[in-house]
């Protein structure tokens, strides 16, 4: 080897470090040249082997430069996160492993508090360019009744903010997680958007957002902005719900406010009528119209049973019954025995003074009403003149505001609320690799646990087969915006069939009729006329056939209010202790 060649290290990353050694004296003559050929060819590995490594880290350095920002809660908080000094807040953060991992999260620890904390981010996220991806795992470990795991990811404050002055009014871009307390079940998404022409900051809530899973496993949440104005919600890598910025179907304000708005100082005319119908003012109640007449009127045909005890009481006094020793007259009263069943009037028909039954009168019509017929006057609905909208704009996108902080502000019930795992990516890949590599093998490990359990509890597997399935399915189904005003009512159900496995098929049957009742409603409940937004007029209905003499809603009301007040039919009831 000439002496240009010779070297005792070729330096490369520590990750592989390789030494050549050479020899320090050169070889005879006829080796030389089979030496040279061999030292070539472990430069030319050790050359490669440096290209490898090296594009090893830029990769590396690539990926975590796409995880903008990552919380683990693998070391303790302190310090990091600053815990709210405001008197309201006087739950207490605890750093705290998940029950049955060794993996540590943020944890609720007390029940019936208010709690804040916050982190302030080393560098300002901002929102409006490429994709960004929100994540971050809840554990719900003893369940969640009333109270809210969201995050407020919030944007850069007015200057001489503090940290320890994070509260409730601290403004937030957006705000996102699991709420839920009475008939609120729902994750939320808020986006806090600036009106460019008032420059009110509004909140846009997310319609029909998803609901919260309802054990007590881990779950992870992600919310994917991209730049095209939509924005997914995921709950353990599935995606629940899709929604666009700009569209007023998606977001309750719209971020786009209406063209148009109605007139607040457009007045109803004296004069309009909005009657669709009348009562026929020619009609005459018949003459044989009787509304005097009582719903019910005794039976002239019932006769009396035989065997009937006339004088004798349905009760008697108890003879077994006697005074008591502390009784006094003065203070307590005159004593009287209680009364007990009469047992002769067991084997008769009857006892007592005996009444014949009523019957329903065939000549009551109850209260006379002309017949409706179409209004000749009927204008439609009244409805304000529409006038432009003054704080209307057009967008093109969003104008989000950056994230400049992450809190956790909320109040709750329950403790063992145990967060983990928060990041803000820029690519939806790399926050699925988070989820399979830190959320994944939790969850399935729960599952399984909460499996066996089930079997010890001789649960026949619970919720784990076919049940389980099918809560799934009634849990995606009432997310469906028609059932958006059933949807309290169906999940209190869904939820009580799942802690209570013996009345499991009740539950299922009652919210399937339910749903059942929404989608008949729908189809056979008809339509309400379209308002004229120019002359506000509804279009008349078409005029009715039904010249009666009565109109049928009203009579049966006057029946049930007849019926209320009629004498009810004589039963032989005992008499109340």
């Amino acid at each position: 080897v000439t002496q240009r060649h010779r070297r005792s290290l070729v330096k490369v990353p520590s990750r592989a470090r390789v030494t050549i050694r050479y020899s320090r004296y050169p070889p005879a003559p006829g080796k030389r040249k089979g030496f040279v050929m061999e030292g070539r060819r472990k430069l030319l590995i050790a050359v490669l082997l440096i290209a490898f490594f090296f594009a090893f880290q830029i990769c590396a350095s690539a990926s975590d430069s796409d995880a903008i920002y990552y919380e683990s809660f693998e070391e303790p908080f302190d310090g990091r996160w600053i815990v709210s000094q405001k008197d309201e807040y006087q739950g207490v953060w605890k750093h705290s492993k998940s029950e049955g991992h060794d993996d540590y999260g943020l944890l609720v620890s007390e029940k019936a508090r208010k709690y804040a904390i916050v982190k302030e981010l080393d560098h300002v996220v901002n929102l409006k360019d490429g994709t960004v991806v929100l994540q971050f795992e809840v554990r719900l470990q003893d369940g969640l009744e009333c109270g809210g795991a969201y995050l407020k990811y919030l944007r850069p404050q007015e200057a001489g903010w503090l940290a320890k002055e994070f509260d409730n009014d601290s403004p937030y871009s957006i705000m996102f997680g699991p709420d839920k307390c009475g008939s609120t079940n729902k994750v939320h998404f808020i986006l806090k958007h600036k009106n460019p022409n008032s420059g009110e900051y509004v909140e846009h809530h997310l319609k029909y957002p998803p609901s919260v899973p309802s054990d007590k496993l881990s779950h992870v949440y992600t919310a994917i902005l991209r730049p095209d104005n939509e924005v997914s919600i995921l709950i353990d890598g599935e995606e629940k719900k899709k929604a666009n910025f700009l569209s007023a179907e998606d977001f309750e304000p719209p971020l786009v406010p209406a063209k148009t708005i109605p007139d607040p100082n457009d007045k109803k005319p004296e004069d309009w009528d909005e009657r669709d119908k009348i009562p026929d003012p020619d009609a005459v109640k018949p003459d044989d119209w009787d509304e005097d007449a009582p719903m019910e009127i005794e039976d002239e045909e019932a006769v009396k049973p035989e065997g009937w005890l006339d004088d004798e009481p349905e009760e008697i006094d108890d003879p077994d019954a006697s005074k008591p020793e502390d009784w006094d007259d003065e203070e307590d009263g005159e004593w009287e025995p209680p009364k007990i069943d009469n047992p002769k009037c067991e084997a008769a028909p009857g006892c007592g003074e005996w009444k014949r039954p009523t019957k329903r009168n065939p000549a009551y019509k109850g209260k006379w009403h002309a017949p409706l017929i179409d209004n000749p006057n009927y204008k439609g609905i009244w409805k304000p003149q529409e006038i432009p909208n003054p704080d209307y704009f057009e967008l093109e996108k969003p104008d989000f505001e950056p994230i400049a902080a992450i809190g956790i502000e909320i109040w709750t019930m329950q403790d063992g609320i145990l967060f983990d795992n928060i990041l803000i990516a820029g690519d939806e890949k790399v926050a699925e690799s988070y989820r399979l590599t830190t959320w994944k093998p939790k969850f399935e490990a729960e599952k399984e646990k909460q499996k066996a359990e089930e079997a010890a509890a001789g649960q026949s597997d619970g919720l784990s087969g076919f049940k389980k399935k099918v809560f799934d399915l009634l849990y995606k189904i009432v997310d469906i915006p028609l059932l958006e005003a059933y949807k309290p009512k169906i999940i209190d159900l869904i939820e009580k069939g799942e802690q209570q496995p013996d009345i499991t098929i009740g539950v299922i049957v009652s919210v399937v009729l339910i749903i059942l009742t929404v989608f008949f409603r729908l189809l056979f409940g008809g339509k309400k006329a379209a308002v004229n937004t120019e002359t506000n007029r509804v279009p008349p209905a078409e005029p009715s056939d039904n010249q009666g003499t009565s109109v049928e809603n009203e009579d049966e009301d006057e029946k049930e209010e007849d019926a209320a007040a009629a004498p009810p039919r004589r039963r032989s009831t005992r008499r109340e202790n």
